[in-house]
């Protein structure tokens, strides 16, 4: 079934019922509860139902004052991001310390995270209020708050960070240049990324990009392509995969 067809039918079910769970969505359709949980983020962010804890609900059930909200608009690369979120979050597994950075893909991952044993430490507001609506373990990094972003920064942060050893680590990029590596705008943000990628170990650090980060460069790097692999939606030039441990994501 192309996934067109899977999403017209959850859509069908949700307007039907007003609202249906993961569970009744993957006995109707007979896929994975993280192919559900991506296409109803995917719906969402459409603006074709309201996502809730473990399902979904139609949108005439839901008041206009929280419609608008929680409504995101939507990104660029979008189908992209939720394969490359929802691939990312399989590599969880029991017993993990993960570091979830911010970023649109590594929001997206959250919705699509299923392993519960397992500690989560983030420096995102969002992304922590997500996790814990879902009933993860979470630790919030402490530090200075950027209000425009609701991204904790700073050196309070940066010391919380190295108290951690993270077996897993999932990055957000602005962008991937061969020639400097993975860059981002602000130089606080960059710091603490770069923090939490010398604390995960090698080998586990995933940087989530889809291929329209590459070839973009911003103003501060954050890491090179040492120990880092690149989790991205399409095979990339010579130039980076001579240099980088690129996966790309089906």
């Amino acid at each position: 079934m192309l996934s067109e067809e899977r999403r017209d039918l959850i859509l069908q079910e949700v307007n039907e019922k007003k609202s249906v769970t993961i569970e009744e969505l993957q006995a109707c359709l007979g896929v994975s509860e993280s192919t559900i949980r991506r296409d109803i983020v995917y719906l969402s962010r459409q603006g074709k139902l309201a996502r809730v804890h473990g399902g979904a609900v139609a949108l005439e059930d839901v008041p206009k004052a929280t419609r608008a909200t929680s409504h995101i608009s939507e990104s660029t690369n979008t189908e992209e991001k939720l394969r490359i979120a929802s691939y990312a979050a399989e590599l969880i597994k029991p017993g993990d310390c993960v570091f979830i950075d911010s970023g649109t893909t590594t929001e997206y991952m959250i919705d699509c995270i299923t392993e519960y044993k397992a500690n989560y430490v983030t420096n995102s507001i969002l992304n922590a209020r997500k996790l814990v609506e879902r009933g993860f373990k979470v630790f919030l990094v402490g530090g200075e708050l950027k209000e425009n972003t609701e991204v904790v920064v700073g050196a309070d942060a940066i010391l919380n960070i190295q108290r951690y050893h993270f077996t897993k680590g999932f990055f957000g990029t602005n962008g991937v240049s061969s020639k400097v590596g993975f860059t981002t705008p602000d130089v606080r943000e960059a710091l603490v990324k770069r923090v939490a990628i010398e604390c995960t170990d090698p080998g586990q650090r995933y940087i989530l990009a889809d291929h329209g980060k590459f070839g973009l460069m911003s103003a501060v790097t954050f890491s090179d392509f040492g120990g880092v692999v690149i989790l991205t939606d399409k095979k990339q030039d010579r130039q980076y995969s001579e240099i980088a441990d690129i996966w790309v994501v089906d």
